[in-house]
């Protein structure tokens, strides 16, 4: 009974005692920049689901061995491994915070390796929805952990960049499985995806192993009491040494204890104390920045990226091809965005983007509407594409994939990476492991019903399916106006204190915290009385050398 109990704690984030042992025997890699891309392999998994089913799912060997699945079954298959994202993305704190991220990575990598196993071996539907499932609680895993890693061990400077390495993972895995799917799509037997199912083992081999490398989050390690490891984590990783601790390193390593002071006053902080007053906001916002990320319609073009340019009049290796420069903008663009996000903020990437998004969406949904004709029975006999520009309306073809290649890359440039940035930043350290899973889980939730929706939207309403994720787009836009603060150039710490102020989203760009304030308004007051301070001091050596701000008459203004 004692072992069952043993284990069963250890199943359920519950054993108290264990301190990963079995990582200290391996040398560890402290890098910020390759300990991000480590950690963001399982935004490669990610990548890779999405893109499997979009490169496989027009191929021949695909349809015929299961039985050429209608759309709402492949709706179903598509979004198993979202749907099983959801629940690990959910889970993922509890093995995070109780054993370590290193952990909850290995729990990613394990799981998808299983998942991987399954879809490759798959000898039925049924086999590739539970293969897919499984994979799917394994990337709920790494989308819960791997950003909330990022964001602890990579100092203020850099947290932008460092956090956005997980989206370019994603649409990396996005754009390498498709090349792969499309070699594949040449052969004739079930090989065709097998193969390239078979490929996404790698990936999971890759963090298996690699994670055993990295060093502990110094923030976990001190929620531990485990200072002295937490101390020599995060001096190596600015290049500096307990023995001779920097001044910068010195004042993170304060900051970190004073945090874990008021973590302890919370020690028993849940999901629930995500909904209170003082964190309702954060959580709406976070949940539903990924909400309408999702909603903009950027999976549609990702899962089912060949099924639109077949209604634009394409097919076989011509849809195949226009695919692939697809995933290519998307991660050029997304390789842009990391170099601009911290010059241009967070706010003018949404509002400028949300705009260009719908009107690309709305211009598909128009030339579609006015350009395309039934195809009784489906284009190459798949009811789902139910409605095609002919071939000899080369411009209107043209005109639908070229609103295609600019939604994503706008969306590239903005919501894709912009979310995934902002979602790590506008919590707390106490809320933001739990903060992050929340919004992560509603990304996969909504990946997971567009997955779903889709097919059964192109074959009933086709091109009117556009215009639902335009006037999404619309909505979500007039939401960011309204609802999301700007968090470019301050620290957690005043984001957090931005929060607390209640400043309205349109005025939090000018926004400084009242230290901040005070720190300036000294610095002008020593300007402007130097030569009085200098003379007073020479006359009266007793006087103080500078005037308390709240005595003078420019300290008791109205801020």
């Amino acid at each position: 009974m004692s072992k069952y109990n043993t284990v069963l704690s250890y199943v359920l984030g519950k054993n108290t005692t264990f301190r990963g042992k079995i990582y200290d025997r391996f040398p560890k890699v402290y890098n910020i920049i390759v300990i991000g891309f480590v950690a963001s392999i399982s935004g490669l998994m990610f990548g890779f689901d999405i893109s499997s089913m979009s490169s496989m799912i027009g191929t021949q060997a695909y349809k015929t061995y299961f039985h050429n699945p209608d759309s709402t079954r492949q709706g179903g298959i598509t979004s198993a491994m979202a749907g099983g994202s959801v629940l690990g993305s959910i889970l993922s704190p509890i093995y995070s915070d109780a054993y370590g991220r290193r952990v909850s990575l290995h729990v990613c990598a394990v799981l998808w390796l299983i998942g991987s196993t399954l879809q490759c071996a798959a000898q039925d539907v049924a086999m590739l929805v539970v293969g897919r499932l499984i994979a799917g609680i394994g990337i709920g895993f790494g989308v819960g952990t791997a950003p909330v890693y990022c964001a602890e061990i990579a100092p203020p400077k850099i947290r932008g960049a460092i956090a956005g390495i997980f989206q370019l993972s994603v649409v990396l895995g996005i754009l390498i499985l498709y090349y792969i799917g499309y070699g594949a799509h040449f052969i004739q037997s079930t090989a065709a995806f097998r193969v390239t199912w078979g490929i996404e083992l790698a990936p999971g081999l890759a963090l298996l192993v690699c994670t055993f490398f990295l060093p502990e989050s110094p923030r976990w390690l001190a929620n531990k009491n485990r200072w002295e490891e937490a101390t020599f984590n995060i001096c190596k990783m600015n290049h500096t040494s307990p023995e001779n601790i920097s001044e910068e390193v010195a004042i993170q390593l304060q900051a970190m204890k004073d945090q874990v002071m008021n973590d302890k006053e919370a020690a028993n902080f849940t999901y629930r104390d995500m909904l209170r007053k003082k964190t309702i906001r954060k959580t709406i916002v976070g949940m539903s920045a990924h909400m309408w990320q999702q909603l903009s319609g950027i999976n549609v073009m990702n899962y089912y990226v060949v099924y639109i340019f077949e209604m634009a009049g394409y097919r076989g290796d011509a849809a195949l091809i226009a695919g692939s420069i697809h995933y290519c903008l998307n991660v050029g663009m997304t390789v842009i965005s990391l170099f601009i996000i911290d010059r241009v903020g967070r706010r003018p990437l949404l509002l400028i983007g949300g705009p260009l998004m719908f009107t690309w969406l709305f211009a598909v949904a128009g030339t579609l509407a006015v350009h395309s004709v039934p195809v009784p029975g489906g284009v190459n006999g798949n009811p789902t594409v139910s409605i095609s520009i002919p071939e000899d309306d080369k411009s209107a073809a043209k005109g639908v994939i070229a609103c295609c290649f600019l939604f994503v890359a706008t969306f590239a440039v903005t919501w894709g990476t912009g979310v995934w940035v902002y979602s790590t930043e506008i919590y707390n350290n106490l809320e933001r492991a739990k903060g992050g899973s929340l919004s992560a889980s509603m990304n996969m939730l909504f990946n997971f019903s567009i997955g779903l929706f889709v097919p059964p939207a192109f074959r009933s309403i086709t091109w009117k399916t556009y215009i639902i994720f335009g006037v999404f787009t619309v909505v979500g836009t007039i939401h960011a106006f309204f609802m999301f603060p700007e968090t470019k150039g301050k620290t957690l710490e005043e984001i957090d204190q931005m929060w607390a102020a209640n400043i309205p989203a349109w005025r939090s760009a000018s926004w400084r915290p009242p230290s901040q304030i005070d720190v300036d308004l000294t610095s002008h007051v020593l300007d402007e009385s130097s030569s009085e301070i200098i003379e007073d001091d020479n006359k009266e050596t007793d006087k103080p050398m500078v005037t308390h701000i709240e005595d003078t008459e420019l300290g008791s203004s109205s801020f």
